[in-house]
């Protein structure tokens, strides 16, 4: 029998912070949240990755009692890992920008609750623009996380007892990863989560070659903690065969694809789940990923 450590996890990452003029198929209403969630657990992702709207504005809305009531919602169905966005920083003008002082006043109300298991943690600043916004002599809008933000997140998490999903958008994001691990006192195991793109400005395209820097970064810095394959403005299924060869973890879904995608984040999950069955790994279940993050730092 397979055990928990050598299954592969596979995420779901339902809507982002796009709304639908970007992405006309990512799902709204807490319902449509609740309900798209429960079917793409059902199909094999045991993380689901979620956004909170206002559905009569069509943008997000970082509430955390809508915030509980999906959480709550999924996980009264089925049991997953469903976690939180954080939002941009209120001086952005890019989407889902926090309007409120305190980023992380939602975090640290649903770490309260003890509705956490997971929460997001983006480890650097980043001029946010595509390629064509660029050569349009657009700006786009810059991506701040100050390191008092970071470490801010970081003792949530410690204080919370749930495990930060670092997201990767530079090798020195990983670097600073890596030392915030040992920096936080009682931080329990990161997940890297490595952010490709093909129409964005950050980081690397999603070729093996580019996967194989950041591992050899992640060996160097962090050995032995997850990882897993993701992206903004992406179709990252070229690039999961070798992140299940080298034991990472997936991610899919609406919020990672490039705009206006016609398939749906059920869609995803069973092209990304049958790969992975196909390729002779099994997917684990919510159950099994807990365990295999227990047990130290």
């Amino acid at each position: 029998m397979t055990d928990s450590l050598s299954r592969r996890w596979l995420e779901v990452a339902l809507n982002g912070p796009w709304t639908r003029r970007y992405q006309p198929r990512i799902p709204i209403t807490e319902r449509e949240i609740i309900d798209e969630a429960v079917a793409c657990v059902h199909e094999g992702a045991s993380i689901v990755h979620v956004h909170a709207y206002d559905p009569q504005t069509g943008r997000q809305k970082d509430d955390p009692d809508a915030y509980t009531r999906i959480i709550e919602g999924v996980r009264n169905r089925v049991d997953a890992i469903v976690y939180p966005t954080v939002p941009f920083a209120a001086a952005s003008d890019g989407p889902g920008a926090s309007a409120v002082d305190d980023r992380f006043h939602v975090i640290e109300v649903l770490g309260k609750r003890g509705l956490l298991e997971w929460s997001v943690v983006d480890l650097g600043s980043l001029n946010f623009i595509s390629e064509a916004e660029l050569m349009n002599g657009e700006n786009g809008f810059v991506h701040t996380n100050t390191v008092p933000e970071i470490r801010r997140n970081l003792e949530l998490a410690a204080t919370h007892g749930f495990h930060p999903s670092y997201t990767i958008y530079e090798p020195g994001f990983l670097r600073m990863g890596a030392l915030m691990h040992r920096a936080v006192p009682g931080l329990h195991r990161p997940i890297y989560r490595l952010m490709f793109t093909d129409i964005y400005t950050f980081g690397f395209r999603p070729d093996a070659q580019s996967a194989a820097v950041y591992l050899a970064l992640l060996a160097q810095c962090d050995a032995g903690m997850p990882w897993m394959v993701a992206g903004l403005g992406v179709d990252i299924a070229p690039l999961l065969p070798y992140a299940l060869e080298r034991g990472g973890h997936i991610r899919v879904g609406l919020e990672d694809l490039p705009p206006g995608a016609t398939v749906s984040n059920v869609d995803c999950v069973k092209s990304a789940a049958r790969l992975a069955y196909g390729s002779g790994y099994a997917l684990a279940s919510a159950a099994e990923i807990r365990a295999a993050l227990q047990g130290g730092r």
